[in-house]
């Protein structure tokens, strides 16, 4: 046994936690005088060097220091693997030396992390279960460029920082090391000593594959398996399931509050009771699609996971990653698309996230101008910053290529926008140009989606922007932002506007039904009656109409009829499907029960037949976006508050749709029609079967050349009260 006498100021920094750059002190090193190997295990007595191929002892190391810092010198001058042997209190046992292994990044990883191009760091940072020189373990790697050290804690080391330092590659600011034995279901941190020297809080994973079930904050080691799309029907047609010539007809989903186990204290189903449950319910009901709110891990429930803290992993709340990727794949199995909501805007404050990462402002910006939501009281990404707008991408695509999810809908894409969004004046700072645009987040999101559909070209992603900013869903190279889809939000909010009013006032105000035509066609639209429509005191849809009980669910189900007849895709909130009465919950299971009801089945059975209508009939879906799809009959018949219109088809069907918005019967009310013969009714919201008064016109009515509304043929309808009429030329 040699000595190897290690500077003293070398010794201190690795055992009070200090040290930059510890794989130059610890591990084996070949030296003039020999191989030297040093190692810091606080609470050994003592220590040997084995040979890891003959398991034989080979040299003792010698204490340095009682914190647990042991070297020795050994003959020879080239390294080999070897374990480390280690006596303590609680007996003796071999471990593999962390000190030993190179790096573990690549150095094509590595290039493309500095120059913020990698499309899928997330192959490479974070951590991953692999075998290096024959030995199993986990290699974790973290950004954080301004730290002055970085260690992984966990229970494997007693959340001890000193312990297992990391390796700086400072060609890309990545903190990295293979830790041996550490293998799926350990939970770890990364503790960080900060640019001026403070202990920060301990941080989670950035890149987390998995995350402890709040309100614990750790992240967890696993092991993420794609799904393979070979031999599944789902993905041969995916393309032409998300094209806007296409019906799409979307559930929005708070897996949370969907359904829960009132005899088990209501908690939550889990991915595979969901995927049991939710998907047959919604193929059941016609939908195309399901979109869940963010299902990105997340601390606060109350928060729906808009606020999120591991961008990549499903959260824990109803089951592993497994379970999340069996639920979508049996959502495919079903023949629905699953979309995921993405929260790029903001991040939350808390401690274990990314604000302040590495002691500097790393991922938000540094002025609160800029870098700090005051709605939200979060922190904005800097998209300026080519490392985070990698991060953000690599997410995006994550979701897509790992979980083959369909689409994602965007977040708050108006607050990314625009630099004075919610903000008075001196309290944010213009562009370049003297501008409110926010330059870094234009060309962020247009970047986003030219990866997005590069990579995933059959998938689709959604904006959720609530303002007139020009060409949201037109093509980068043509100046757009790249979506696919942008929601409605002023169908949405002119629609519910005029629902709310009595039908007596109704008469004045149906430009509000009128001006969404005016704009119509300028995006690839998304009607959405959303989660946002139903809380924070608005009521449910069904509490927003006017009128006592008969005429607030007559009133829904117009509501659902012109949603449907109008151009643009169709999204609708859980619960809005059988007239929830209440507003949303997101800690209550929705309000099965009232099924039994036949008002509120009535409702359910309508937006079945409505989506079965809607996806069988392609004047309803195949000129959403095209002027030549629509087409007035009447939009000024303001003393009966009748709205009238034609859908059509890319070969010329049309579908004839009427609203009556008041309610009394219209009887004998003439409506110009495209050609004659026999119209058969495909939809009357005043069914019996739907809980109506069952007025209507016998199921078809014979159109006659009878000039109205400046057409040859017309036909005389009776218009049910408060209720839309489907009609269509009999084949």
């Amino acid at each position: 046994m040699i000595g190897a006498a290690t500077a003293p100021g070398e010794v201190a920094a690795i055992v009070a936690g200090t040290h930059r750059d510890p794989f130059a002190v610890l591990g084996m090193h070949e030296t003039d005088q020999g191989l030297v190997v040093r190692a810091f295990i606080p609470g050994a007595r003592r220590m040997w060097v084995v040979e890891a191929r003959s398991g034989d002892a080979l040299a003792e190391l010698l204490c340095e220091d009682a914190a647990g810092f042991f070297a020795a010198r050994l003959p020879g001058r080239r390294r080999f693997p070897y374990r480390l042997r280690v006596q303590t209190d609680g007996g003796t046992g071999e471990l593999e030396d962390p000190y030993r292994f190179g790096p573990v990044l690549g150095e094509f990883d590595v290039h493309l992390l500095a120059e913020g191009t990698h499309l899928r760091p997330y192959e490479s940072l974070g951590a991953h279960c692999i075998t290096l020189e024959g030995v199993r373990g986990t290699a974790f790697a973290v950004w954080a460029p301004n730290a002055k050290r970085v260690s992984v804690v966990g229970d494997f080391n007693a959340w001890d920082g000193r312990r297992h330092p990391m390796r700086f590659r400072v060609e890309c600011g990545v903190w990295e090391i293979f830790l041996p034995g550490i293998g799926e279901g350990a939970t770890y941190k990364y503790e960080i000593l900060g640019a001026d020297g403070t202990l920060l809080p301990l941080k989670a994973d950035p890149y987390a594959f998995r995350a402890e079930p709040p309100p614990a904050t750790a992240s967890i080691v696993a092991v993420i398996e794609r799904s393979s799309r070979a031999g599944v029907g789902w993905f041969e047609r995916r393309a032409e399931a998300g094209r806007r010539d296409a019906p799409i007809t979307i559930y929005e989903v708070h897996l949370g509050s969907w359904k829960r186990k009132p005899e088990e204290n209501r908690r939550y189903l889990g991915y595979d009771e969901l995927a049991d449950d939710l998907i047959p319910y919604a193929r059941w009901m016609g939908y195309t699609h399901i979109e869940l709110l963010p299902i990105a891990e997340y601390p606060f429930d109350g928060s729906w996971g808009y606020q999120p803290i591991a961008l990549f992993a499903p959260t824990s709340r109803f089951g592993d990653p497994s379970g999340f990727r069996a639920f979508v794949d049996r959502a495919h199995a079903e023949g629905i698309g699953i979309i995921c909501d993405w929260v790029p805007a903001h991040f939350i404050t808390d401690a274990h996230g990314l604000g302040y990462f590495d002691g500097t402002h790393l991922y938000e910006h540094a002025d609160p101008r800029q870098g700090f939501h005051p709605d939200w009281n979060t922190f904005i990404y800097n998209y300026g910053r080519r490392e985070v707008a990698n991060f953000l991408r690599s997410s995006a695509l994550f979701w897509l290529d790992v979980y083959n999810v369909d689409g994602l809908r965007v977040d708050a894409v108006a607050s990314m926008l625009y630099l004075d969004y919610s903000r008075k004046e001196g309290e944010w700072i213009p562009n370049v140009y003297g501008g409110n645009e926010n330059l870094a987040a234009i060309a962020f999101l247009r970047r986003l989606n030219e990866v997005v559909y590069a990579e995933e070209p059959t998938a689709f992603t959604v904006a959720e922007e609530s303002t007139a900013w020009p060409m949201v869903s037109a093509p980068t190279h043509a100046g757009g932002l790249g979506f696919g889809y942008k929601w409605n939000m002023g169908w949405m909010h002119d629609t519910l506007e005029f629902m709310r009013h009595d039908p007596i006032h109704r008469k004045y105000h149906l430009s509000k039904l009128s001006f969404g035509l005016l704009y119509a066609f300028s995006e690839n639209y998304i009607l959405p009656l959303s989660h946002d429509e139903v809380v924070h005191g608005k009521g449910s849809l069904l509490g927003k109409m006017p009128g006592d009980r008969r005429q607030r669910f007559a009133n829904l189900r117009l509501l659902y009829a012109l949603m449907y007849a109008h151009p643009g895709k169709k999204l609708l909130f859980m619960g809005g499907e059988f007239g929830q009465e209440r507003e949303w919950d997101h800690d209550r299971s929705l309000d099965w029960h009232l099924l039994g009801d036949p008002s509120h089945a009535g409702i359910q059975t309508l937006v079945r037949d409505l989506n079965r209508v809607y996806r069988s009939t392609p004047a309803l879906y195949e000129l959403d976006a095209e002027p030549a799809g629509f087409e007035w009959i009447d939009f000024s018949d303001c003393e009966n508050t009748v709205v009238s219109f034609i859908r059509r088809s890319r070969d010329g069907t049309p579908v004839v749709a009427a609203f009556n918005f008041t309610p009394v019967v219209r009887e004998g009310y003439r409506l110009g029609v495209p050609c004659a013969g026999l119209y058969r009714e495909l939809i009357n919201t005043d069914s019996a079967l739907y809980g109506g008064s069952n007025i209507g016109n016998g199921g078809s009515v014979l159109a006659q050349e009878t000039p109205s509304h400046g057409r040859t043929y017309s036909l005389t309808l009776t218009l049910p009260p408060l209720g839309a009429l489907y009609l269509t030329p009999a084949a």
